[in-house]
């Protein structure tokens, strides 16, 4: 069974940052990408950042660059979970939003919310101003 397991979220002042991870466990995890989302109130769920498992590339939603950082642990412990971060600086009001993680097992595809397989339950974070 697949599982991801979002962690990390919370409520901080603008100019913080905050340290999502996500581990992913039941799935063999060469040959896919994992990304993150996010869904503000009353808006549509948009693409945060991706990484590919096997290269290391990496993409990102242009209005982000410079501020978030996706990145993937390679040290699994027990090579059962690993994990992937999303480190988020100098954080807005605007990106207040429930954050999910996600897997595409079929990596080439563009990062659109239809492209990946399975979904973490989200987490909150909340930046005041």
């Amino acid at each position: 069974q697949v599982q991801l397991e979002e962690s990390g979220g919370g409520l901080v002042q603008a100019g913080d940052s905050l340290r999502l991870s996500c581990a992913l466990s039941g799935l063999p995890f060469n040959n896919i990408k994992m990304g993150w989302f996010r869904q503000a109130p009353g808006k549509e769920r948009e693409f945060v950042a991706s990484i590919n498992w096997n290269s290391g590339d990496t993409a990102y939603k242009d209005s982000l660059k410079g501020r978030f950082t996706i990145s993937r642990d390679t040290m699994s412990r027990d090579n059962i979970k690993t994990t992937v971060i999303l480190q988020m600086n100098m954080l807005k009001p605007e990106d207040t939003a429930v954050y999910y993680c996600a897997v595409c097992r079929r990596w080439w595809l563009a990062d659109t919310g239809g492209a990946y397989d399975y979904w973490g339950q989200g987490t909150q974070v909340t930046v005041l101003s």
